[in-house]
């Protein structure tokens, strides 16, 4: 083995595959957990039919229906049934039904799925939200995912790693969706294309672990194949509250080789908006205050957990959403709903004039829930802005944390949190 040393991607990829693994090399992995959803199930079904093939072993598959949960029309319908079917067949135990299903990037990780330097792979690019809790996890393709069903192993090419580390003070109201969007200022919806983003410094040992996954979730909005945490105490004790076994927390050696070494100085650092129509078009939100909006989003796997609810139930107690704006809040899962209900946030919410989603993705895709009509205008904790990514091509999405988009909704218009709770 060589005496240089390893990034964690480097150090799992290694333990996974059994050899030293290396940047640039292609690797034979047996994965821990293969994950997909309602849209991406039927695909790879389509596909393992196609090859007269079946499941080696069920065990390691998580199928979690969360797009388009409750169905809303036929094919969304047929897509679950689809689900149901392929779960049944195959004696996949880790099927989420519809009665307790959630989004699929927040289960898994509540419910012990996903450890600690397990390698993840799922057919939904936001599979990388698995990062925060030390896992290298990845999204492929609907093919790469029945091979992988059919075989119990798939090909990976060892990334580079670029390490980051988060230093200073951000003022009030910042939190791990306003650090990842001022990141992706910096680097690009192209500045990590196939690597993997290692986060660390000093602030992000302060960070919650919902924070985290917000983090992790949009390390894909860089290009990245992973974005990874290293670990710490915060990860160490969320695992073990949730993980039944054994895991294995890795950082990187001292002596580490990376692509790239970054620092991202957070002293000041204000709450983040990324406006039309990319997540890397990143400005403080004193740059976009008074723009008027139509719709309010706070949910989505990067912004669906209970410290983001929370946060908008602060802001939305004792207040009304503005006459003209739509606000929706969708949970993660049905333990963070039932949350909700115990705190009371799910009362705050209907006497400010929210909708409160069943568990899910929600408005984030534009084909369920909150879509945009012409020229419509949201703010959203979702996690891309593209051009017709909620709605009709002409409406705008404007990036932001849940806090952003709660005193939003009740102003009309974009504003700082700190002008709404005064």
């Amino acid at each position: 083995m060589s005496k240089v040393g390893r990034t964690i991607a480097e150090k799992i990829l290694s333990e996974k595959s059994g050899t030293d693994a290396r940047p640039g090399e292609i690797v034979k992995i047996e994965y821990d957990v293969a994950a997909s959803h309602d849209l991406s199930t039927p695909q790879g079904v389509k596909r393992l039919d196609a090859w007269e093939a079946s499941v080696k072993d069920p065990d390691r598959l998580a199928v979690v229906p969360d797009h388009m949960i409750p169905s809303h029309n036929e094919r969304s319908q047929r897509n679950y049934t689809i689900c149901v079917e392929f779960a049944e067949r195959e004696g996949i135990k880790n099927f989420y039904r519809q009665n307790e299903t959630g989004l699929m990037h927040a289960v898994l990780p509540e419910d012990g799925i996903v450890k600690p330097g397990d390698v993840v792979i799922g057919s939904d690019s936001h599979t990388v939200t698995y990062g925060a809790l030390g896992a290298f996890a990845t999204g492929i393709s609907y093919t790469d995912l029945a091979f992988a069903w059919a075989e119990g192993w798939t090909w990976l090419r060892v990334p580079k790693t670029i390490r980051i580390d988060y230093t200073g003070e951000p003022n009030d109201w910042v939190r791990g969706k306003d650090l990842i969007l001022h990141t992706l200022g910096k680097i690009g919806v192209d500045g990590a294309v196939y690597k993997a983003l290692e986060f660390g410094g000093p602030l992000l040992e302060k960070l919650p672990m919902d924070d985290r996954f917000s983090m992790s979730n949009m390390a894909i909005e860089a290009g990245a194949m992973v974005g990874i945490f290293e670990a710490d105490d915060t990860m160490q004790e969320y695992a073990e509250e949730r993980v039944d076994g054994r895991f294995t927390c890795y950082q990187s050696d001292a002596d580490a080789e990376y692509d790239q070494r970054l620092t991202v100085d957070c002293d000041g650092l204000e709450p983040q908006v990324a406006v039309p129509s990319l997540p890397a078009n990143a400005v403080p939100i004193q740059d976009v205050t008074g723009i008027k909006i139509d719709q309010a989003v706070v949910g989505s796997c990067t912004n669906c957990r209970e410290e983001d609810l929370r946060v908008a139930a602060e802001i939305l107690d004792g207040r009304i959403i503005a006459e003209d704006v739509r606000m929706i809040i969708t949970p993660g899962t049905r333990k963070i709903q039932q949350t909700a209900l115990e705190e009371g946030w799910m009362e705050i919410f209907n006497e400010a004039g929210a909708t409160f989603g069943s568990p899910g993705c929600g408005a984030c895709f534009g084909e369920h829930i909150g879509v945009l009509d012409e020229d419509e205008v949201a703010v959203s904790t979702t996690n891309r802005n593209f051009i017709g990514r909620m709605g009709a091509n002409s409406s705008k999405v404007y990036l932001a944390n849940p806090a952003v988009a709660a005193a939003s909704a009740i102003a009309g218009e974009l504003v700082h949190p700190k002008e709404v709770v005064k």
